[in-house]
């Protein structure tokens, strides 16, 4: 359960004390998680303080912005977290599409701040990491690894990025500002369906006893952060909708698979709501629905295997989209051609228009899942399916002339843009989309053995465990266990904030 991130008593008393000095020294508290779920119960002390700190500056108490309820000045906190209801206009279909903005977090402007914190916090407080002789490595293919260098300086620990050289150059710009030294920026072969290497270098930098890898595809904590915050972020902004229209259902809820954390989120909503579960891959890279393999460009999703913490036997649909159409679609979205096509044409409304700057790559990816999801079902519009925006436009701009020679020949004008938006979203297909039966989701469920058996190292007790529904609602229980021990660990480093 340690490589899991599972532990909830203190493993190792001397890292547990050297932690507490670590931390009284460096004025630095942990927020709990059901105060990450709920900010409004954070101290207003601590608010008040945050008021005069920049959301972007490595400050510990820019941990306690680890929320989705940052406004969109990240200053401050909103109510109803930040988000968008796509109109009929942009989607083609009559259902409600919702979006809520990851571009709101702190430091990093993605929700991956979230899942770094999720699993780093939980190895503090139960003395697994010294940050006094530990380096924390995060291995991601996307923002996480950025989340997690971010999560770690705030903390006073060391850590180290590992990522695909392919990735976007905003995300080496960010880290090089960030990480104490360039050679805490660790460049694996590929591009973001290279996971297996990722996998490869973290097994050789694991030889060493003071590496301490934390594997989001695997780490609990991942979930865990995201079905107590996203999922309660999302009821939420519902409940808010369902004011205005008290008819309003929420049907489904999609998410890219990535490392499965985000689609916790999904098995929330579902308890709560009776909303299906949609699981969203690249069509270049099928791997939940075909057993498929191969690249493309949405950055930020992983592929190739199927996550540990994703609960598959809980998910009701997998279906995938082509980064042919996520490219295309992020061009409407943010260049001056685009824009102007989707107001003049489309009648798409300014503050609708003004919100697509908040959606990268994958982002695209969710809300046309959810499109296709609205198509296939035949919803109508007191039927919301919501998504989340992992990351926003400004960590791809590097991208824009890349894809325009790619798929446009060098020139991307009104004509482009309108051929592009009927294509790829009013042209959007239920094609390539699979209602998940027993049998679907036992085939997908055993395609994790060969990565986390017989690559990784879990046991085939720990593997079979999780097709139990009562595995799943088993882990809540470390929540409320992590957050008693966060409040301990606060007053024993004189930082006590509750």
């Amino acid at each position: 359960m340690k490589r899991l991130g599972l532990e909830t008593h203190v493993v190792d008393a001397g890292i547990y004390d050297r932690t507490v000095e670590r931390f009284r020294d460096a004025g630095i508290a942990l927020p709990t998680f059901a105060q990450l779920a709920d900010p409004s119960t954070i101290p207003s002390s601590v608010r008040a303080t945050l008021a005069a700190i920049d959301p972007d500056a490595p400050h510990p108490l820019n941990l306690f912005r680890v929320h989705w309820h940052n406004d969109t000045s990240r200053r401050g906190a909103a109510g109803v977290p930040d988000h968008v209801v796509l109109p009929s206009s942009l989607t083609g279909v009559r259902a409600p599409i919702v979006v809520a903005f990851g571009d709101r977090f702190p430091m990093i402007h993605a929700h991956k701040v979230l899942a770094a914190y999720s699993c780093l916090a939980p190895r503090i407080v139960t003395g697994q990491f010294d940050p006094t002789t530990h380096r924390a490595l995060w291995p991601s293919t996307g923002n996480y690894c950025r989340g997690g260098v971010a999560i770690s300086r705030i903390m006073g620990c060391h850590g180290v990025a590992i990522l695909p050289q392919g990735m976007s150059a905003e995300r080496f710009d960010w880290l090089a500002r960030w990480v104490a030294d360039p050679a805490d920026i660790i460049r694996t072969p590929g591009t973001e369906s290279n996971v297996k290497e990722i996998y490869d270098t973290c097994a050789e930098l694991e030889r060493d006893a003071s590496n301490v890898i934390f594997n989001q595809f695997c780490e609990f904590g991942n979930y865990l952060g995201h079905y107590a915050c996203t999922g309660a972020a999302l009821e939420r902004i519902l409940h808010a909708l369902q004011q205005a229209n008290p008819r309003l259902r929420l049907h489904a809820y999609t998410s890219a698979t990535g490392s499965g954390g985000t689609l916790a989120a999904g098995d929330y909503l579902k308890e709560h709501f009776g909303s299906r579960v949609v699981a969203v891959e690249a069509l270049e890279c099928p791997t939940l629905l075909y057993n498929g393999f191969g690249e493309h460009n949405i950055q930020g999703i992983g592929d190739k295997h199927v996550p540990l913490i994703h609960n598959v036997m809980n998910t009701d649909v997998a279906t995938a989209i082509s980064d042919v159409a996520t490219d295309s679609l992020a061009l409407v979205f943010n260049t001056d051609a685009g824009r102007r096509y989707l107001a003049d044409r489309r009648q798409v409304p300014a503050e609708v228009i003004a919100a697509l700057a908040s959606m990268g790559f994958s982002s695209i990816c969710n809300v046309l899942a959810a499109v296709k999801t609205a198509r296939y079902y035949d919803l109508g519009p007191d039927e919301a399916v919501i998504t989340v925006a992992t990351d926003g436009a400004a960590m791809y701009g590097s991208e824009w002339p890349k894809l325009i020679d790619e798929h446009f020949g060098g020139r991307f004008d009104e004509i482009s843009a309108a051929e592009a938006f009927a294509q790829h979203m009013l042209g959007t297909a239920t094609d390539h989309y699979l209602e998940m039966n027993q049998r679907d989701r036992e085939r997908v469920f055993n395609l994790g053995y060969y990565t986390w058996v017989e690559q990784q190292g879990v046991t085939s007790a720990e593997f079979t465990a999780r097709r139990d529904p009562a595995f799943w609602r088993g882990l809540r229980g470390s929540l409320e266990a992590w957050d008693a021990m966060i409040v301990e660990f606060n007053a024993r480093a004189g930082q006590t904030v509750a």
